[in-house]
């Protein structure tokens, strides 16, 4: 995405005191003015409006029918491509939310554009459901043949990896209740952990006020050790603090996959990452013992440089 490439310059702050460490001069920001001029800019809404009015457009003219298309190369096509075509306005949206969240996790007017935007979208992403459940539908043999046809065929890599999704996808209904309690379930959970994260601060011995959490961090890789271990007791103590919040956020993630992979089919707990990552198993699996085999040799070459 441009806008995340693109970088304005901003002043960056000087410290003081004992664990002072030099500025870092200026520092790049996201310019996300690429996708929109502002949250509060007409075409924000305009674009919502837009995304609303076509996937109603699209569920009234293809819901039903995108399986009966068969060997209809032609009509397939242009349904994908506008498929593709609000796939995208859909994704601007949610990208430009998502980015102006990520810069400033504790701007309350940030989180609740976001969370707005997320709403919105959910709502809009219900009329899309049957889209990707009905071509998933058709024969092999007629998407096959299907696929013949050059308005369909380039299309070819992105339906290969939605046929792999298959044996994993529910009913509509089921699908539908998965999508709309997602906001209240597993994203919210994962929001909240974000922001307790941003809020969190550290007293850090010889530090003269709290610090936030990638400050604090630092402290772990500087070359005094003192300050090492005083950054680590400061992230332990507030850590342990918060064992009852965090605890509670991991166990209600790890039970909201498990129900999800039950009701899907998913035999392993990393099935439905593997699948996300289009990568098999055993790919997998080979690389995490080649990466164990080499522990000895990476650890004592790793310990080595840190001595100098």
């Amino acid at each position: 995405m441009t806008a995340g490439k693109r970088a304005s310059l901003s002043a960056a702050r000087s410290v003081s005191g004992p664990g002072a460490r030099p500025a870092l001069g200026t520092m790049p920001e996201w310019v996300l003015s690429d996708l929109y001029s502002g949250p509060t800019s007409p075409k924000v809404a305009a674009d919502l409006e837009e995304a609303r009015r076509r996937a109603k457009g699209l569920k009234d003219r293809y819901q039903g029918k995108i399986a009966g298309l068969g060997r209809d190369g032609a009509t397939l096509g242009q349904a994908v491509a506008d498929y593709e075509s609000l796939s995208d306005l859909i994704g601007r949206l949610g990208s430009y939310a998502g980015l102006l969240y990520a810069a400033d996790t504790a701007d309350p007017d940030r989180a609740k554009f976001y969370g707005d935007i997320q709403e919105q979208i959910t709502i809009i992403s219900s009329d899309l459901l049957f889209f990707e459940l009905e071509l998933n539908k058709i024969e092999d043999a007629d998407l096959a043949a299907a696929l013949q046809v050059p308005a369909l065929a380039k299309y070819k890599p992105w339906i290969d990896d939605l046929r792999k999704e298959k044996p994993y996808q529910l009913d509509e209904t089921l699908e539908k209740l998965f999508l709309d309690k997602a906001m209240t379930s597993r994203s919210a959970f994962d929001r909240l952990f974000n922001e307790t994260m941003t809020g969190l601060r550290f007293e850090v011995a010889g530090e003269s006020a709290p610090l936030p959490l990638e400050s604090t961090l630092n402290f772990l890789v500087n070359p005094d050790r003192s300050r090492r271990e005083t950054g680590g007791k400061a992230l332990a103590k507030v850590f342990k603090d918060n064992t009852r919040l965090f605890t509670l956020i991991t166990n209600t993630l790890a039970k909201d996959k498990e129900i999800s992979d039950r009701w899907r089919g998913f035999k392993d707990v990393a099935d439905s990452r593997h699948l996300a990552n289009r990568v098999e198993a055993d790919v997998v699996d080979a690389l995490v013992a080649s990466v164990r085999r080499a522990y000895p040799r990476l650890s004592h070459r790793y310990y080595r440089l840190k001595a100098k």
